[in-house]
Order: C-alpha cells, then structure tokens, then sequence
C-alpha cells in the first residue's frame, strides 16, 4: 500500500489520537488524582505529541488532496432494522482536509501555549485533558460523512465548551458563563435536530447530497410544500446560529470569556464557532436550492456582522472586546454563505482562524503580563485602561498583536483583507445593502481594533494608577448590584477588588511573556501575514481548492473572469474606509486631537445601548431567566397547593374509610348477607325512581 493510501485508511487516527490522550490522563486524574496531578510536565508533553501527530497526518492528507487526491470514504453499517439502516464511518475531501489543518495547526499552538500561560494553575493536567477531548470532538465532527454523526460530535463539542469555559468553576462569573454557553446551545441544538429529523422524514437519509438532491426533486414535484422545506432549513440553521453566535443566540459568546485565555482563542479561532460555518457549508446542497432560507442566512449574517461591531467600540475588557469582533467576523462568514459566496465565507473562516487565535493568545499575554503588576483580578489585569505603553515591555507580544490588528481591520497584504474583499465583491453582485452593511462595519472594525491596539500598547503604562483602580473597582461593584447612591455605605469601607486574591506585592512594570507563550504567537503571524495569498483573484488557488459543491473550477477560469477596474473600486473602498476608522482612533487615542469622552456624553443614548450590548441581555434576563422562574414558582405552587391537596385529600379520606370499616367486620355471616341485601335493595329503589 502506497504512503499516500495507507494515510487515509488510517484518517480515523486524526480524531482519535487526541481522544486516547484524553482518556489515559482521565482515567488517570479520577483514579489515582494526586499522583497525576503532579506528573505536570508527562501529562501535558503526551497530549501535545498526540495533537502533533493528528497535525502531521492532516497536513499529509491536505497536501495529497490539493495534489489531485480523490475524495475518501469509509462507511459502515452502524445500525440496521428492516429497511432502516444508519451508517457511520469518516470522509475526506477538500473541505474536510482544509478544516482538520486549520484544527490541529491552532489546537497544536493553543496546547503549547497553555504551558506557560497555565504554569501555576493546580488544574493544569486537567485542563490539558480537556483541551485534548475538545479537539478530538471538533476532528470528528469535520470528518462525519453525515448529518447524525454531525450531530454527535456537535454534542460532544458543546459538552467539552461547557466544561472549559467554567474550568474556574469555584468563581462564579464562571460558572454562570458555562450554563449560559449550554444553555442557549440547547436552545439552537433542538432546532437542529428538528430539522434534521423533519429533513430525514422528507428524504430518508442523513447524507448531505441526497437531501439536497431529494428535497428539491420532492418540492419541484409538488409531494411536500415549499415552505415545509423552508422550515426544515431554517431550523437546522438554529444550530449554527447558536454554535457560532449569531442573532439572537449569540448572547453565550461574550460570557465565555470567562474561561482560561487558551481556551477562548481555540473557541473563537478553530472550534466551536468554526463548527457552525462548516455546517453551513456541509447544507450547502439543501439551502441553495430554497431562495428564502439563504436570504435568511444573509440577512442574519449581516445584522449579525454589524450588532457585534458597535458593541465592540465600547468594550473596555479586552477579552470582551476581541469576543465581540470574533461575533462581528461571523456574521461576515455567515452573509457571505448567505449570498452564495461559498468559498468566500470558508476562506475567511481560515484567515480568521489563524489572525483571531493570535489575538486572544496575545491578550493572554497581555493579562499575563499585567498580573505581575495589578494581581490575578480581571477587573484590572483585562481593562484597557489600565493598560498603555506596553510595547516598550513587551515587544513581541505588541508586534504580533499589530500584525493580526491589520490582517481583522483588511490592510494589505496581510492575510484579512483578501477573505474581506471577496466577501464584499460577492455580497455587492447579489445586494448592495448588505454590501454597505458589511462595508460600514469594515471601517467599524478597523476604529475599534486600533482601539484596542492603541490603547493597550501605546502610550503611558497606567498600571499603576491608583484613581483608574479606584474607578474600575467602584464599576465592578456596580455591575455586582451594588448600590452606591445617597444612603450607601462609603466604597472606602467597601472590600477593595483585591481582597479576595493572595498577592497584594507586585512588580511596578509588566514583563514580556515566556517563550512558551511567545512562539505560538510568532509562529500563527506567519500564516496571518501569507496564507491570503492563496486567495487573491489574480490566482485564486482557494477557490479553485474549495468551491462550491457540484461546481468545478481552475485558477486559469477564475483569473480571466476578474475585472480589474471593479476589483480596483471594490477594494479600494474597502480599504479607504479601513483608513478612516484606523485615522479616527489615531486621533482619538494617540494624539488626543478628537475628546473621546466628549462625543460619548453628546451621544450618551448611543453610547449606552452600545454599552448595554443592545440591551439583549438584559431583555433575555427579564423575558427567559425571570419568566421561566416565574412559571417554575407558579407551577411549584400548582403541585403543592392542587395536586398534593388532592393526593393528600384521597389519602386521608382512605384512611377514615378504612378505620372506620375495619369495625363493622365482624366476621359473622349473618352480618356480610346483611351489606348485601341492604346494597341490593337500595340499587332497586335508585333504578325505580330513575
């Protein structure tokens, strides 16, 4: 068997490699905990190898693949009744080999990163196991040849999430974080399977082809209603809305920061809300053919991209921030799915993976750093305001975080504005309102990513300022419920924000991070700065690789259709207003020319419902949490009251009955007889007088 063959028969290998490592820590952590906890170093070096490996035969089968390489199926009989069977196995094709690279590359940095960013966390083994069994699960679900295997793995997916976004399960922003994410991914997962079992119901198969191909035969010939097709799409659609976060299921996102960093950058990069544009591309071939579903992607898409930008102008936590740009960046994928820009939403979903992990394992490093200086509290070591001047002390961290601020705010050449510019060109062919959507929210990006840039590393170091800590803790206290108008108790006499955290000495200035850390970061700039070259439309490789379903396409083709007087206006203006927003947070931040304080009081409404997340939150807190407590306590009140009067009731009255019966026995005959003659008799007397 030749190399090449011998890798595909041995493909399953991919997810299952992360599982085994998965397994033998955790089995070792449950069985004999003390004893693996302290084998740190083992633990985390076994687990990284065997992403490595999984790594190594990705990239073996995507270049194989690229090379010409058919596409690779195994199946097997799963399950069988009559008729009925259900099969299982793995694919690879183009789309499959492109997202295991993506995966296993991110998750490999990510891993090596958690050394150093995790260093002295007691559940450092653990939280390697579940990193590993993370990205077993997302390798699964990439390589399911079906959409009930899909939906296997989807689970798994969200299980590991839950897990990982409340790994600080002791603190409780975190712990709430975790049942937010399960929460409304339950919500979206339903859809899902909804529409999954309606589109079984309607074609009797889970196979992403034949639904296609069936449900547009079924709807061509009248045997079920459009709008019945429609519905089925739309709710198996649910499920990407909530997997990556998109109106209204998006509100998990944000909240998940409060996870460790690593595992917000492979969330927000390779896994999670990478798994819901990957199912959008695997229905591609049942939502193409049902003009109003991909108007409904589009549409969701783009309110998506732009809800998610406006809310990131005002984010002072630099998780949070990066946590809404990563909710504007799909909304992009999501539109350009919408439009029928196939590969131009899955080469943004690459380009994004690599610059959006970059970023929040730079943020990391940047809370890494400025613990050293304000303590383990992220009211502190994640606001902004604290920030400044870090570039000076950490010039790697700064440099690589500069690189990926280019690449999301599309400045060429990096790697971002070629994904963008594709986006923008498809979504202009089809509707110039979402195009102007998706353009206004490009010259949004770019402001609050220079923001964010500018203010974190530029400038003077304010770590140290004990009014800005003065502000934010007040702040803190607020959002905590606490009331600090007239009547309140001194916030000198409330517990300052470091109270609750062991080391109050720290060092006066921040430090770079170790090269644990810092190579990850390095090593992702490379493909944030390179890896859009293989999409630009004077050779657009990508495309040619990754096209839509039933189409085919060259380099050669794609190079003669390009326009160069429209790719010249289309990307002009796109990085014409990049210029502007980058401009207006120049003079805001750096040169102070523009009062950014002043135009926030002018606009105070705005800046508020910017604030406020659009006040969704706060609607789903009063609507969903309250009403559904409500309804709890009423139908509580309901069994008590009703239902447990009414067994208690019969009981009692069982009771009487019976202590009272127990004295007419009195075992004679005669008496027995007695009953019965009087029950005969009074039977007769109701039957004559009815």
């Amino acid at each position: 068997m030749e190399p090449l063959e011998a890798l595909y028969s041995y493909a399953w290998l991919i997810p299952v490699l992360p599982l085994l490592g998965a397994a033998i820590v955790g089995v070792g952590l449950i069985s004999y905990s003390d004893a693996t906890n302290k084998l740190r170093t083992p633990s985390s070096v076994f687990i990284v190898s065997l992403i490595g490996a999984a790594m190594v035969m990705s990239f073996g089968i995507f270049w194989s693949q690229w090379n010409g390489h058919e596409p690779y199926s195994f199946m097997f009989e799963w399950a069988s009744a009559g008729d009925f069977t259900i099969q299982m196995g793995y694919t690879i094709d183009h789309i499959a080999s492109l997202m295991l690279v993506i995966v296993t590359s991110v998750a490999f940095l990510v891993m090596v990163y958690t050394d150093g960013y995790m260093a002295h966390d007691p559940g450092y083994v653990r939280f390697y196991a579940y990193l590993s069994l993370f990205s077993s699960s997302m390798l699964g679900l990439v390589i399911s040849p079906n959409l009930l295997q899909v939906y296997v793995f989807w689970e798994l997916v969200g299980m590991c999430s839950y897990l990982l976004i409340g790994f600080w399960y002791s603190r409780k922003p975190a712990a709430d974080a975790c049942q937010k994410a399960f929460v409304t991914n339950r919500v979206g997962d339903f859809g899902l399977l909804l529409g999954m079992l309606g589109l079984f119901w309607a074609t009797g198969s889970f196979d992403f082809d034949i639904m296609g191909e069936r449900l547009t035969h079924l709807v061509d010939v009248g045997s079920i209603p459009g709008g019945l097709a429609a519905l089925f799409a739309i709710l198996v659609f649910m499920g990407p809305m909530a997997k990556s976060a998109q109106f209204p299921l998006h509100v998990w996102l944000p909240d998940a920061m409060e996870g460790p960093t690593p595992i917000s950058a492979l969330i927000h990069a390779a896994t999670m809300v990478a798994a819901g544009v990957f199912l959008i591309g695997r229905m591609y071939p049942v939502f193409e053919e049902i003009p109003l579903v991909m108007t409904t992607i589009a549409y969701v898409g783009a309110f998506t991209a732009m809800m998610g930008a406006t809310i990131a102008i005002t984010q002072n936590d630099i998780k949070k921030g990066l946590a809404y740009s990563t909710m504007s960046q799909l909304g992009y994928m999501v539109m350009a799915m919408g439009v029928g820009a196939y590969s131009a939403g899955l080469f943004h979903l690459m380009t994004h993976a690599y610059f959006k992990a970059m970023l929040f394992l730079g943020s990391g490093s940047v809370i890494h750093g400025m613990e050293g200086v304000v303590g383990h509290n992220p009211t502190y070591a994640q606001d902004m305001r604290l920030m400044g001047g870090l570039r000076k002390y950490m010039p790697a961290t700064a440099i690589t975080f500069l690189i990926g601020t280019l690449a999301i705010s599309g400045i060429p050449p990096f790697a971002g504005f070629w994904s963008k510019d594709e986006i923008l060109g498809s979504t202009f062919q089809v509707s110039p309102v979402l195009w102007a959507v998706g353009w206004v929210t490009a010259g949004i990006t770019a402001f609050y990513m220079f923001r964010m840039y500018l203010s974190t590393f530029e400038g003077e170091f304010k770590g140290t300022n004990a009014d800005i800590k003065e502000q934010l803790r007040i702040e803190n206290l607020q959002s905590m419920g606490a009331s600090l108008g007239p009547g309140a108790m001194s916030t000198q006499e409330m517990p300052t924000a470091e109270d609750h955290h062991e080391d109050h000495h720290h060092a006066s200035e921040p430090h770079e991070s170790p090269i644990s850390m810092t190579l990850p970061l390095i090593l992702l700039a490379i493909p944030s700065i390179l890896v859009g070259l293989v999409g630009t439309p004077f050779g657009n490789y990508f495309e040619a690789f990754i096209s839509a379903p039933g189409e085919v396409v060259t380099v050669a083709e794609l190079a003669e259709e390009v326009d160069l007087h429209e790719f010249a206006v289309m990307a002009g203006s796109s990085v014409a207003i990049s210029v502007v927003g980058i401009t207006l947070a120049v003079l805001m931040y750096v040169t102070k020319t523009i009062d950014a304080g002043a135009i926030a009081n002018k606009i105070k409404p705005l800046y508020n419902f910017s604030l406020n997340k659009w006040y969704v939150d706060d609607i789903y807190e009063v609507v969903f949490v309250q009403g559904s407590r409500k309804i709890a306590k009423g139908a509580l009140t309901m069994d008590v009251k009703l239902v447990d009067g009414i067994v208690n009731l019969t009981g009692f009255l069982t009771l009487i009955t019976g202590e009272g019966l127990k004295y007419l026995e009195t075992g004679r005959a005669q008496f027995y007889a007695l009953i019965v003659f009087g029950a005969v008799l009074g039977l007769v007397v109701l039957s004559g007088l009815t």
